[in-house]
């Protein structure tokens, strides 16, 4: 039976595979020419910025952009002369280009809360005795912003740079958290879809599990749920806005954070987070 996904108590509940059938379509017409267009090449930069260190072939970066490969190759043509993307000689995958990060230097205070908030999350680390990270939010993903500790955890394959779909992730599941019901629903028709497009159905499962015992709890919480004796947990990170921007996350082995030490994992979590939050106020974040 395919599972379904509840935001709350009072909050819909949508079978997943609905979910991915009612993507909105969108318009057509000459007027969207220019906006479809720049709206592939976005897509394209955010599907390589997401594989930084192996890159992708040709074939494999058009198959998950739903693109024809002439197109993606005539894309990819521009992108490489604008250095926004780079062509690896030794396997000629794409890679992120330099002026991706040149165009971060715009940015200066995002670039000081970064170097503040490495040094907050390896303390918390180190305290801690687990593996933290910072995901930033971005639109329906999340972008690993940090890694800390020094905890060999084989099943987490998150890094700085990873970018995956909020809904996979205890972090992104306690951003979830923060938002309206409305704002839910649109994240997840996305981050299904995306789901069944690179994995199939085999992990919705898994993932409901980890949203229902997160709103069980009231922030993010992991037991193993989607990898077998690893625990994670979250709580949101908020920006001078109000606005859930980030999550700060703890993970680690079953024996180190048992179901027992629930209470005190949230409140060391909502310590750092607060330190975390009032940087973020600090550069305008």
């Amino acid at each position: 039976m395919a599972p379904a996904w509840s935001q709350s108590e009072n909050a819909f509940t949508m079978n997943p595979v609905d979910l991915s059938l009612q993507r909105p379509v969108p318009a057509t017409g000459p007027d969207r020419t220019g906006t479809q267009s720049l709206g592939r090449g976005v897509k394209l930069m955010r599907m390589i910025a997401a594989r930084p260190e192996f890159g992708w072939r040709l074939s494999d970066l058009a198959a998950a952009c739903h693109q024809d490969k002439a197109t993606v190759h005539r894309m990819l043509t521009c992108l490489v002369e604008e250095r926004l993307v780079e062509q690896r000689a030794s396997d000629r995958h794409y890679l992120p280009g330099p002026l991706m990060y040149e165009l971060g230097l715009a940015l200066p205070e995002r670039a000081q809360f970064q170097r503040r908030a490495e040094a907050v999350v390896q303390a918390f680390a180190r305290r801690m005795a687990g593996v933290a990270l910072l995901l930033l939010r971005s639109g329906n993903e999340y972008v690993c912003s940090v890694r800390a500790g020094t905890l060999p955890l084989s099943g987490l394959m998150v890094h700085p740079g990873t970018r995956r779909p909020l809904f996979s992730s205890v972090g992104g599941v306690a951003i979830l958290q923060s938002l309206t019901e409305d704002e839910v629903r649109g994240v997840l028709l996305d981050n299904v879809e995306q789901e069944i497009a690179r994995r199939g159905t085999g992990r919705l499962e898994a993932l409901q599990r980890m949203r229902e015992r997160s709103g069980r709890h009231g922030f993010g919480v992991n037991l193993g749920d989607v990898v077998p004796g690893l625990h994670a947990f979250a709580v949101p990170v908020r920006g001078a806005r109000g606005d859930a921007f980030a999550a700060l996350c703890l993970m680690g082995p079953a024996d180190l954070y048992g179901e027992e030490r629930l209470e005190n994992v949230r409140d060391a979590l909502q310590t750092t987070a607060a330190v975390l939050a009032a940087d973020a106020h600090k550069f305008n974040m």
